[in-house]
């Protein structure tokens, strides 16, 4: 049995280093991702005028409950959805002007829904070029609350930007939710609201968030489970072959741990005990038909085994992963075809045959890490397959080829 120490997760230090630089007091985070994304949102938050201290195993965050340190600040977000978005919240709550911009890929994905929110709830927010989308100028004087009506089913992380806001806010918000997508990553967002300090309740679509403010304290980051998907695909893929992810147990915050629910469907052998994860192969893989809605950034991961399965393999109601890094449902479909795999697609779902991928291919990345990380698990079984930007995974994983290399030539 292999034992693999997957990197921080990148949700969940994004979440902390927002709630960190709210909160009074200094915050430790122990052990958090250092990647491209996480880099940003860390330079973001000093140019905004917060004290962030690194070093290599702890960050310290110096909160400032009442907003940013500096009057006007521009603050470059490079490929970070979560700092794209995050952080044009987190200024809103402060005093001076903030231009936000970021890389032509974050530049074509959606903010719309969240600037909607922000300017219901008195944000003075001003889109630079196209309407919904960076570059942005955030005018901010503080923010009262109230009562707002969101719209979160192309992405859950306009809810979790104006929730983690709620308690800088005066009065506190009401958050009336007509859709929502990828849930679990909400339900990281209200635990980790509530380590800090913060109270907030939910019934059905609508969120309570009082205007207590934030506490600083020591905050410990769990292993990735988006990227864990990748080596526990791996195991469930080649016969004889188990991993262990420790720090990936039952009490885990992120709900993409889930994905090892849909490769037990499968076939694999799963253990999850409090200390971990263990994913076992069992030589079969199952066709199936699943819903990835609330695990959508692990679809790639199961569209690039699916064509060792039995049978075929149908993913549903993933029309939000169309607005991610790229469209990742077409990606998916175009790099398995280049594989000799029949594949169909619809608005929100992929179908993926049976079959035996045959190299040599060059995999269209499109710049997506996931992309990357995805057809690095079907090249275990498909000699001849490279990327054409194999260096994008930097933005979750840096050193994701060394390490999957090492875990491929362990037996």
């Amino acid at each position: 049995m292999t034992v693999i120490d997957i990197p921080g997760s990148k949700s969940v230090t994004a979440r902390a280093l927002f709630l960190a630089a709210a909160a009074e007091g200094t915050t430790t985070l122990l052990r958090p991702l250092v990647s491209d994304d996480t880099e940003g949102f860390a330079e973001g938050l000093s140019a905004l005028g917060y004290a962030v201290r690194r070093e290599p195993d702890a960050w310290h965050i110096e909160g400032r409950p009442a907003g940013p340190g500096v009057e006007t600040a521009d603050v470059y977000c490079r490929d970070g959805a979560t700092t794209a978005r995050f952080l044009p919240t987190l200024a809103a709550a402060g005093h001076g002007t903030y231009r936000f911009d970021a890389s032509a890929q974050m530049r074509r994905r959606p903010l719309g829904p969240l600037s909607t929110a922000l300017r219901d709830l008195g944000v003075d927010l001003r889109h630079g070029e196209q309407e919904g989308h960076h570059p942005l100028d955030v005018h901010a004087s503080g923010v009262k609350g109230g009562a707002l009506t969101l719209d979160a089913g192309q992405s859950s992380q306009y809810l979790t930007a104006l929730l983690m806001l709620g308690p800088l806010t005066a009065e506190g918000l009401d958050i009336i939710v007509t859709d929502l997508v990828s849930e679990p990553y909400v339900e990281i967002t209200l635990a980790m609201m509530r380590s800090f300090g913060a109270e907030v309740t939910r019934e059905g679509r609508t969120y309570r968030v009082a205007p207590t403010g934030y506490r600083a304290l020591t905050y410990g980051i769990e292993p990735d489970a988006s990227t864990s998907s990748y080596f526990f695909a791996a195991a469930a893929l080649e016969p004889g072959r188990s991993v262990t992810v420790p720090g990936l147990g039952t009490g885990a915050l992120q709900g993409d741990l889930a994905f090892v629910d849909v490769l037990r469907r499968m076939g694999a052998d799963v253990e999850t005990t409090a200390a971990g994860t263990t994913v076992r192969s069992t030589g079969t893989l199952r066709g199936l038909t699943v819903n990835m809605r609330d695990i959508s950034d692990t679809m790639p991961t199961l569209a690039a085994i699916a064509p060792f399965a039995d049978g075929p393999v149908r993913i549903e109601d993933v029309a939000n992963t169309r607005v991610k890094e790229c469209d990742r449902l077409d990606a998916c479909a175009e790099n398995l075809r280049r594989l000799g795999i029949t594949v169909e697609t619809g608005p929100d779902w992929i179908e993926i045959h049976p079959g035996t991928p045959a190299g040599p291919v060059e995999i269209a990345t499109h710049g997506d890490h996931r992309i990357v990380m995805s057809f690095a698990v079907t090249a275990l079984r498909t000699p001849g397959i490279t990327f054409d930007d194999p260096g994008c995974v930097k933005k979750t994983f840096p050193d994701f080829h060394r390490v999957f290399d090492a875990f491929a030539r362990t037996p």
